[in-house]
């Protein structure tokens, strides 16, 4: 089935409770930014259509441009995020992945901000650094052809277009995955290191993407159990405040899901994926031959290797354990 560890990874997720506890307060601290910019759109929109006929469509109108204007927030606070939550989570989960002794409490968060501040710089050049590698994955998932790869049955394009949806989706968290590689080599550039980290999930994406898969159906599964459960507590707020229809306890449940998720199950299959990623390239270089792959189909990856080329370490970070270069001709390297 799977090749992660469920009580390993949860053990983890215990150590880390200090950003397992910040995710919560950053993710529920959006959702009450919905519920309130709803309640309130909604009270407006229905003060507003008072003086007609239909008060109920302009406190719907009005609900909707509550959860615009959060929404456009959130967009633009996500560097934020991904710099001082999601970053210096996986930081620390590397070291613990790694069994290497870290602090509690306090000195987790202290930690972690060192190790991001040191490897990315800014929080502007680690989203950057994000996007580009979110979208060389998804090119590497074009070139190993799929679920239809797996599957080369006649007639089931249909099932094979729609697993090939399903893989698509599972790999929203490679991203981070490589994001921990990079801070696991302590590389003073980044760029060269996700470089690297990139082929090497190129040469082991069957194995990746298998695990990615079976940790899209558990989280599916738990986040609409999730979504089940926070129908109740949803619906009493959305009661609460006034002029919001009821039509609105179905989009607070999947708001609150969303937190949870993001909250608690994200970090869980980012540090699943993370085991499994380190185990199979333990020993490997990148290939060559994938570098090449990925050079002639990603306008992305070139972007990579320039921005690696152009890379003026600070003085500040640290040069150990630098990764292999890709070197032609190495017989180390097994693809996937």
């Amino acid at each position: 089935m799977w090749d992660f560890s469920i009580s390993r990874t949860l053990g983890i997720m215990a150590r880390t409770m200090p950003f397992i506890l910040t995710r919560l307060a950053v993710y529920f601290g959006i959702t009450f930014a919905y519920l309130v910019a709803i309640g309130a759109g909604s009270g407006i929109g229905y003060g507003i259509g008072s003086i007609s006929d239909e008060p109920g469509a302009f406190a719907m109108w009005g609900g909707i441009a509550g959860f615009g204007i959060v929404s456009v927030v959130v967009y633009w606070i996500r560097e934020y995020i991904l710099y001082m939550v999601k970053a210096g989570h996986i930081a620390v989960m590397v070291e613990m992945i790694d069994g290497r002794p870290i602090a509690d409490g306090k000195g987790q968060v202290a930690h972690a901000r060192a190790v991001v501040t040191e490897r990315f710089g800014e929080a502007n050049a680690l989203f950057a650094l994000d996007q580009i590698i979110k979208g060389v994955i998804r090119v590497i998932t074009g070139l190993i052809g799929g679920i239809a790869r797996f599957i080369p049955i006649p007639g089931l394009d249909g099932l094979a277009g729609f697993l090939n949806g399903v893989i698509r989706m599972s790999l929203t968290y490679v991203d981070e995955v490589v994001l921990g590689y990079n801070i696991r080599v302590r590389s003073s550039n980044p760029w060269e290191t996700s470089r690297h980290g990139l082929v090497l999930y190129a040469q082991n994406a069957r194995v990746m993407i298998k695990n990615a898969v079976w940790l899209t159906l558990i989280m599916w599964s738990l986040s609409a159990l999730i979504f089940l459960v926070m129908l109740a507590p949803a619906g009493l707020l959305v009661w609460l405040v006034p002029s919001v229809g009821s039509g609105w306890t179905f989009v607070a449940a999947i708001v609150f899901a969303w937190a949870l998720k993001a909250a608690i199950l994200e970090p869980f299959a980012i540090a699943a994926l993370m085991e499994v990623y380190f185990r199979a390239i333990e020993g490997q270089v990148p290939d060559p031959s994938w570098d090449r792959k990925l050079a002639g189909a990603s306008d992305k990856f070139r972007d990579l290797v320039r921005k690696a080329s152009e890379h003026v370490p600070s003085a500040s970070r640290a040069t150990t354990a630098t990764p292999p270069p890709v070197t032609p001709g190495n017989g180390e390297a097994r693809n996937a």
